[in-house]
C-alpha cells in the first residue's frame, strides 16, 4: 500500500481501520447514525449547506422583486382559485353524467330486458 492510498483513505469519512486487522484487509464501512442517514450528512454540515443555499435563493428572490409576503398571498389566491374551480368542475362533470345517464340507463335497461327474453326462450 503506497502513501497516496493511506492519505486518501484517512480523509474518507465513515471508513475505519482496525489496529488488530491484518495489513492486507479491506477497510470496513460503518453504518451512519439514523439522524445522519435522514439528513444526508452530519447535522452541522447540512445546516451550513441549508444556510448557504437559503442565502443564494433569498438574494435571487429579492433581485427578482419577490417578497415572502407576496408569495404567501399568491399561494392563498391560488388555493382559493383551485377550490372554486374544483367545485365548478365537479358540478360540470355531474351535469355531464346526468345528461349521459338519461340516455345510457334506459338503453342499457332495454338491452338487459331483451337479453333476458332471448335467454329464456329455448333454442331449436
Amino acid at each position: 500500500m503506497n502513501d497516496q492510498d493511506s492519505v486518501s483513505r484517512a480523509n474518507t469519512p465513515n471508513w475505519t481501520q482496525s489496529a488488530a486487522a491484518p495489513q492486507g484487509t479491506q477497510p470496513q464501512w460503518t453504518k451512519p447514525s439514523p439522524l445522519d442517514a435522514f439528513l444526508g450528512g452530519s447535522p452541522a454540515s447540512v445546516f451550513l449547506k441549508l444556510i448557504f443555499v437559503s442565502l443564494v435563493v433569498g438574494a435571487l428572490m429579492m433581485w427578482l422583486g419577490l417578497r415572502p409576503v407576496d408569495l404567501v398571498q399568491g399561494l392563498a389566491r391560488l388555493a382559493e382559485h383551485l377550490w372554486a374551480l374544483g367545485f365548478d368542475a365537479v358540478r360540470d362533470v355531474a351535469d355531464y353524467v346526468i345528461a349521459g345517464a338519461m340516455i345510457v340507463i334506459p338503453v342499457w335497461l332495454i338491452l338487459r330486458i331483451l337479453n333476458l327474453n332471448s335467454q329464456a326462450r329455448p333454442r331449436r
